[in-house]
């Protein structure tokens, strides 16, 4: 609401805030906005399986996102300030409006309105498992708060709230990383907590690598370089008005992001720990399930609120980058008109929402996630490529640019896809090579050879040539002698295969469940004005509990009777934080036969065919340890008589108490 007072009606105000952002602004929204949920949840699972290896990935990363920022960047905001331009989109063609500016503009669009839908549909998981809402009402809470603060001012609304939400998402983290070690022991007890389990996770070389130690580690790093090619960060740039206002934002970045992923990275080792790796277990659950297993109510709200700060700070940024690609690229003629460019977004808003509500119908429809995958490293190698050979001086025409851009997105989908769909083993998992390096090296490859066969006479390198043969071996063995010395040491020190073994978290599996039901009544008789008290203790084990009150117009005696008013008011506070689902109610009035008092559950409901990572959070929330608790109910009689004359000592009043738990539960896989 506070942008509102600063915006201005203007198209660019709405899409880069007049190139006025303050650094630290800017820097806070994009490191919520670049790690956005996956950091909650894709991240934690990676370091879960892969242990103290997973180093290379925060190292390498970080290195490439480093040298986006002081090259990269650097080029972007001057082009973005000498061109006039405000999308990503716009900097990879020569003119607005031309082919290959459209084609990327195209890709941005779809990819990154699917990118903003698995958010959506973040957030709706997230209140689904913590608070009991059904997943729908959190994608339309999400699509409506993209929208409003959207509209109150552009990107610079975006942008504020992207900061406030980049701090909720570090203190959040914080917590749950001193709570979680707590849990396991301090960093000794993670640490033989881990070598108890398997001694490859306290390595630090990852085992059973496919193609060697050096290509992994370079997806890692080119991944990290990929940040360049992710509108809705770069849009955060292009906000920034000075070399000097980047370099502070860089600093700025940095300062905020690296304690967030470390304390990430500890969160997902103390999962381990916590959750031992089984069948029976999906390591992208571990840090849900940690919070709700060690954390008190309070606690997992600010998880909630983490999470859902991460999901939607990138989501509006998305739908705000997709603005700008279609507005200026796609249909140039909308750049000036600010209610137009507003329809866009909400349009772009609508069928971002409209892709995570049709994936709510889809059996393991959260295999958008791996079409957020997809189009983190399908974009990174678009347009990191073409960036770096513009930076070099090479001016590609509009045939060159969109082979680049095809021969990298098609290598990232043959990469990412192929041997899936012929039935192979994936070469694109944590012991493979990720997508950026076929698809960014596709795309070079592609340059080199057009360049080759229509340009010969023009060097590849633009304003820089060649090496002569002689410069060309030095620089070779300076690259080849360095890797053979790290495959070296790998083939030398990798430990031996980890346990990764487990179904699929998108296979589907039946959850068959037998529940045991207990009842506990009691029966106080209450007089006329008294207030009696009734006090229930709950067990640990009770994973679901329900009220129930009767009584009838026993003790009234005269030719009439009347029912007696009934007042019963619950104190739920001494109930263990656990029982997160609760529909408790009071009752007055005249009420007599049965009335339905409520109750409270550690879950909402299961469905017995589901994906396998659904069921297993099912089974963690039925079979949820918690402290035994206790329930009041202060009960209140005011008698009511037929005629003036009858006699009315009160009324017998009766609670009912009804508790399950869980007798066994079995998990098989769906045929």
């Amino acid at each position: 609401m506070a942008s509102i007072r600063v915006k201005k009606d203007t198209t660019d105000d709405y899409l880069v805030a007049g190139r006025g952002m303050h650094p630290a602004l800017a820097a806070l929204s994009a490191v919520s906005t670049w790690n956005s949920g996956y950091m909650f949840i894709g991240a934690i699972g990676f370091t879960y399986v892969m242990g103290y290896n997973v180093i290379w990935m925060a190292i390498a990363s970080t290195v490439g996102q480093l040298v986006a920022w002081m090259w990269l960047y650097k080029f972007i905001q001057e082009e973005g300030h000498k061109r006039n331009v405000r999308s990503l989109s716009s900097l990879v063609g020569d003119k607005a409006g031309a082919p290959e500016a459209k084609l990327a503009a195209v890709l941005s669009v779809l990819f990154l309105s699917i990118y903003a839908a698995a958010q959506l549909t973040s957030g709706g998981k997230a209140l689904l498992v913590m608070m009991g809402w059904p997943e729908l009402i959190g994608i339309l809470i999400g699509f409506v708060l993209v929208v409003a603060y959207c509209y109150a001012g552009g990107i610079r609304a975006s942008i504020w709230t992207d900061a406030i939400q980049s701090c909720v998402m570090i203190i959040g983290s914080l917590i749950l990383c001193w709570i979680a070690l707590g849990e396991v022991g301090g960093f000794g007890g993670m640490n033989s907590g881990l070598e108890s389990q398997d001694p490859a996770l306290t390595n630090i070389m990852p085992p059973d690598l496919m193609f060697g130690i050096s290509m992994w580690a370079l997806a890692f790093l080119l991944g990290g370089l990929a940040v360049a090619g992710q509108p809705q960060v770069v849009s955060r740039v292009m906000t920034l008005d000075s070399e000097n206002d980047r370099k502070q934002a860089m600093i700025w970045f940095f300062v905020w992001q690296t304690p967030f992923i470390i304390l990430m990275t500890f969160v997902g080792l103390s999962s381990r720990v916590v959750f031992p790796n089984s069948s029976d277990f999906d390591p992208e659950l571990g840090l849900p399930m940690l919070a709700m297993e060690t954390m008190p109510a309070i606690g997992i709200g600010m998880i909630l609120a983490s999470i859902f700060a991460a999901t939607m700070s990138t989501a509006d940024s998305q739908v705000l980058a997709c603005t700008a690609a279609i507005t200026d690229d796609i249909k140039p003629e909308w750049r000036e008109d600010h209610k137009t460019t507003k329809k866009v977004t909400l349009f772009v808003a609508a069928f971002a929402t409209v892709i995570s509500v049709g994936g709510l119908y889809i059996p393991g429809g959260d295999s958008v996630f791996k079409l957020v995958v997809l189009a983190v490293y399908g974009l990174g190698s678009i347009f990191v490529p073409l960036l770096i050979i513009r930076w070099m001086g090479y001016k590609p025409d509009s045939t060159h640019s969109i082979v680049m851009m095809v021969s990298a997105f098609t290598a990232v989908i043959v990469w990412s896809m192929g041997p899936t769909i012929l039935g192979l083993k994936t070469v694109s998992g944590a012991d493979g090579i990720f997508p950026s390096v076929p698809g960014m090296g596709a795309a070079f490859a592609a340059h080199f050879i057009m360049n080759m066969k229509r340009t010969p006479e023009v060097s590849s390198l633009g304003r820089y040539n060649w090496p002569n043969r002689k410069n060309i071996g030095t620089f070779a063995a300076a690259i080849i002698i360095p890797f053979a010395g790290l495959e070296a040491t790998y083939l030398a020190t990798a430990p031996d295969s980890l346990d990764t073994s487990g179904p699929a978290p998108d296979s589907m599996w039946n959850l068959t469940v037998e529940f045991a039901y207990v009842y506990e009544e009691q029966v106080v008789q209450i007089g006329d004005g008294e207030t009696q008290t009734f006090s229930f203790d709950i067990p640990s084990d009770a994973m679901g509990v329900s009220f129930g009150l009767n009584y009838s117009e026993s003790n009234e005696g005269g030719l009439l009777q009347q029912c007696d008013d009934v007042n019963s008011v619950f104190d739920d506070s001494g109930i263990p934080s656990q029982f997160l689902h609760r529909n408790l109610v009071n009752l007055s009035g005249q009420n007599c036969g049965d009335n339905d008092l409520g109750g409270f559950s550690t879950w909402a409901g299961f469905a017995e065919i589901n994906t396998h990572m659904e069921q297993i959070l099912a089974v963690h929330l039925l079979t949820l340890e918690k402290d035994e608790g206790e329930i009041l109910f202060d009960v209140e009689v005011v008698v009511n008589r037929g005629t003036p004359v009858n006699g009315d000592s009160g009324e017998d009043i009766t609670i009912v108490m009804m508790y399950h738990t869980v007798e066994s539960w079995t998990l098989t896989e769906v045929e």
